[in-house]
């Protein structure tokens, strides 16, 4: 059976492992998710064609 230290320790290994994952998906999430907010929110809507191509 494991002991009390052991199991603090494999918790705070999985919050650790939990934590890079998260900043990961931060950090390449936070301009596509900009990106679509202004795009779902925006009046009126433009074309996906015209938010995909820079010369449409």
């Amino acid at each position: 059976m494991p002991s009390e230290g052991n199991k603090k320790s494999a918790w705070l290994e999985r919050i650790v492992k939990v934590v890079e994952i998260g900043r990961t998906v931060l950090h390449y999430g936070w301009i596509p998710l900009i990106i679509y907010v202004g795009f779902t929110r925006s009046n009126p809507q433009p074309s996906l064609i015209k938010l995909i191509s820079p010369l449409a």
